[in-house]
């Protein structure tokens, strides 16, 4: 069964709100993709949405949002999510998961794109 964490950016504040999650709530995100909207109901914060950004798998292997499925894979990157370049023209070899969210994942990024009628700090505190 998935288990995992959720990180909730609000951009408005440049605050991060973090939710552990399992059993039915983490079944919601699992088949998602990177980009994709969910209902934020499930995390307790009722009448927002959010959108996955990006995670991270059991071993922190990051997910990309240019690799299909859920599975690992070893791309060669220039740069971006999985590599940062220390001189021009590098390139390295580098194994990453999918932009699918699977029983794997550790971490699921999110941000929030649409705003409830409550503050964030409210819902939370009600939990």
């Amino acid at each position: 069964m998935a288990e995992f964490q959720v990180d909730v950016a609000d951009p408005e504040d440049g605050t991060t709100h973090q939710f552990e999650v399992d059993g039915q709530t983490a079944n919601r995100f699992v088949g998602r993709e990177i980009g994709t909207e969910i209902d934020a109901g499930a995390l307790g914060l009722s009448g927002y949405t959010i959108e996955i950004t990006g995670g991270t798998d059991n071993a922190g292997r990051p997910m990309r949002s240019d690799v299909a499925g859920q599975d690992l894979s070893s791309v060669l990157l220039t740069g971006g999510v999985g590599f940062n370049p220390t001189v021009d023209g590098e390139r390295k070899r580098v194994t990453v998961r999918g932009r699918e969210v699977g029983s794997d994942a550790r971490q699921i990024n999110a941000k929030i794109v649409d705003r409830g009628s409550q503050p964030v700090e409210e819902l939370i505190d009600e939990e």
